[in-house]
């Protein structure tokens, strides 16, 4: 049985980029839907996007709604990992953040890059 493969990206774009911040989630769910597992880190303005409300009026044009995409990747299994540190930076509180999400520090962050079978970076 062959083992499963395993897409880390890493998401620093957030929702003033609408194109950048909908790149990731788009290739996420081509990812997901082959049979890879998924998991998302969000650092720097990417944790902008994991908070409630925070994609809901982000659409790039010729792209699914960010908020869209979010939930059907929740749905369908992807991981989502805040960066502790950022979210100090913003001054945004866990609780602000959507279901599903884990908030997580590098150390984290570098199991599942090292764990990988490939990262990316937006």
């Amino acid at each position: 049985m062959p083992e499963t493969e395993k897409l880390v990206i890493m998401v620093t774009h957030g929702p003033s980029e609408p194109e950048l911040a909908t790149l990731p989630f788009a290739l996420a769910g081509a990812a997901v839907a082959s049979d890879v597992e998924v998991v998302m880190g969000f650092q720097s303005d990417g944790c902008l996007l994991m908070t409630k409300g925070g994609a809901d009026n982000v659409a790039a044009p010729g792209f699914t709604p960010l908020r869209d995409l979010v939930q059907l990747l929740r749905e369908m299994g992807a991981q989502f990992l805040v960066c502790s540190p950022c979210l100090v930076a913003h001054q945004l509180p866990a609780d602000q953040l959507i279901e599903g999400t884990e908030v997580v520090a590098a150390g984290r962050f570098v199991a599942e890059i090292t764990s990988a079978t490939n990262c990316l970076v937006y």
